[in-house]
């Protein structure tokens, strides 16, 4: 299994729009491209130096491929939604990793 996640720091002023449309369009949207088995949403809970509110969404994958194929074919496109709909209002980071083990 492997985990996709996707850190953003959200400013405070649409922070409550951008939790809501994430929810209800963005996520949606991902998993719809059938390469992810479920998605995970948290909010980070340290304050920021730079202020904003920081989430972290995690979708979950059976392989590498499977990740690689969503990198490859859908990723460019969804965030290019995101970036219209918050224009200059996040920064995210995504990282890659592989489950060793759960308990």
């Amino acid at each position: 299994m492997y985990i996709y996640n996707v850190t953003t720091n959200i400013e405070k002023a649409v922070h409550k729009e951008w939790v809501e449309w994430m929810k209800e369009t963005h996520i949606p949207n991902i998993l719809a491209t059938g390469k992810f088995l479920n998605a995970k949403m948290t909010q980070v809970m340290v304050e920021e130096e730079m202020g904003g509110v920081t989430y972290s969404v995690q979708y979950t994958t059976v392989d590498k491929q499977t990740l690689e194929q969503y990198l490859e074919e859908d990723s460019t496109h969804l965030f290019q939604q995101e970036q219209k709909k918050f224009p200059n209002k996040f920064v995210s980071i995504s990282t890659e990793l592989k489950v060793v083990s759960e308990h």
